[in-house]
């Protein structure tokens, strides 16, 4: 009775086994079908459905402008990729710019992204890498579950009519690829620890206007400087943008400063204690950082030694608009260059004549300086100057001029002038070979905020 009980068992083992390796081969197959696309010898897909539920296309990959291609070209780098090299993460990015940049990365990683190319021969969708090259007619497929992706996490704070009439008094300059503002004093532009509110988050809620991107920033102002702050308002503009802004300091080293025309222009206008001995100039002084208190807090200053790892090349233009009997003398400071707190130190260890309300790099300054009472003319001109009718953000806008025993920052970027980018983008967009050498130019002047206007009207008193 033994031996047929023992067959019987072994047959059904076998039985168990064989479905197992069924399912198995089963499950092998639905996950080979989930990550490849049949192409019958038509070119038509025969797995449609199952490509349609299981992956998220991308539109095929068309002839676009290269943004950082075309700020070098504005800014007289001659270049050759102007149109045509993108990479597969920038064309993600440019057709889901709501992707937080983390998650496209990750599936990259993963190698869960998928490339269809235009060529006949290679209709298969293969794996793709970021840095890959896309040609004309590639389509890119992310998977289904992108479309269910949370957008980068934003602190959504309630909407507030007073704040967003606030932010909209701020713009200066509007059209299709840019936004400027007028930013004022003890904003910061970008958030970070400490901080609540940023210029940055503020524009994502209230300057979208009618777009879905939100503006990008492409340069930086000190939180407690004021003036011009330019925007792009697509990707597209704000690569261009900060390519602009990256060459205007990059080519600045190897440049006749007096003949070469520059198509980046920004003035500040700075109150400073004292008065530099030359009327005007070009400082060309390299800055370096210097770490304190054990690394907690930096200092950025001028390096005796420029051949120092440290050590960055810094150009500023300066001239004297005019000086008080009281002390104090108004600079126009043009920035050649774009480092860290520039300004602030050319002013201070270069001029020996720190910015008024810059207690960094000017605390010995302030503490020889002794208060300017605030004379009934200065009064009477200070009240004919158009005050903030709301601060919803406490910046404490109406304080801060040298008649307060604690002045704000006396350095504000009254004006600009840059390449318009709407029009060189359309030119290159409608002709590949655009000749963009004649693009013409936007100029900008912000107002002086209260404090400096302030102080102005006192010391012309």
């Amino acid at each position: 009775m033994a031996g047929p009980w023992l067959l019987r068992r072994v047959v059904n083992r076998s039985r168990q086994l064989s479905a197992a390796s069924d399912d198995i081969e089963t499950l092998y197959r639905c996950q080979c079908h989930y990550a490849t696309t049949v192409i019958d010898a038509q070119g038509h897909n025969r797995n449609e459905n199952v490509k349609g539920n299981k992956w998220f296309t991308l539109p095929p990959f068309t002839a676009t402008v290269n943004g950082a291609a075309l700020g070098r070209e504005l800014a007289g780098v001659k270049t050759d990729n102007s149109t045509n090299t993108m990479t597969a993460l920038k064309w993600i990015q440019r057709c889901c710019p709501e992707l937080p940049k983390s998650l496209v990365q990750k599936l990259f990683r993963l190698r869960q992204v998928r490339r269809e190319s235009s060529n006949v021969e290679e209709q298969k969708p293969k794996r793709v890498s970021a840095k890959e090259s896309m040609n004309i007619g590639d389509r890119i497929f992310l998977p289904i579950t992108v479309e269910k992706s949370p957008s980068e996490k934003v602190i959504d704070y309630p909407s507030s009519e007073e704040e967003r009439k606030f932010v909209h008094s701020l713009e200066m300059y509007k059209d299709s690829e840019i936004v400027v503002v007028n930013k004022p004093p003890g904003m910061p532009v970008q958030g970070g620890i400490g901080i609540k509110r940023s210029l940055d988050e503020l524009a994502a809620k209230y300057m979208r206007h009618e777009y879905s991107e939100a503006p990008r920033l492409v340069h930086r102002l000190d939180r407690d400087c004021s003036g011009l702050l330019v925007m792009g308002r697509t990707q597209l503009s704000a690569s261009a943008l900060h390519s602009i802004f990256r060459e205007k300091t990059f080519g600045t080293q190897n440049e006749d400063l007096e003949s070469k025309k520059r198509i980046l222009q920004k003035k500040y206008w700075a109150l400073v204690i004292g008065c530099p001995r030359r009327s005007g100039g070009i400082i060309s002084a390299p800055l370096g950082k210097l770490m304190l208190d054990n690394g907690k807090s930096e200092r950025i200053t001028i390096m005796s030694d420029v051949r120092a790892p440290s050590s960055q090349y810094a150009v500023t233009e300066y001239r004297i608009i005019g000086s008080s009997e009281k002390g104090y003398t108004w600079l126009e400071l043009s920035p050649l260059t774009g480092r860290k707190h520039q300004l602030r130190v050319h002013c201070a260890e270069a001029l020996g004549t720190p910015i008024v309300g810059d207690y960094k790099y000017g605390w010995q300054a302030h503490r020889k300086l002794k208060h300017l009472p605030l004379l009934s003319s200065a009064v009477n001109l200070g009240m004919q100057i158009p005050r903030q009718k709301t601060d919803p953000f406490n910046l404490r806008l109406g304080n801060g001029s040298i008649s307060d025993k604690q002045p704000h920052l006396h350095l504000h970027c009254k004006e600009m002038v840059l390449p318009n980018i709407s029009l060189a983008l359309q030119q290159a967009q409608a002709v590949s070979e655009a000749d963009l050498a004649d693009v013409e130019s936007i100029k900008l002047v912000a107002p002086l905020p209260f404090h400096m206007q302030k102080s102005w009207d006192y010391l012309s008193s």
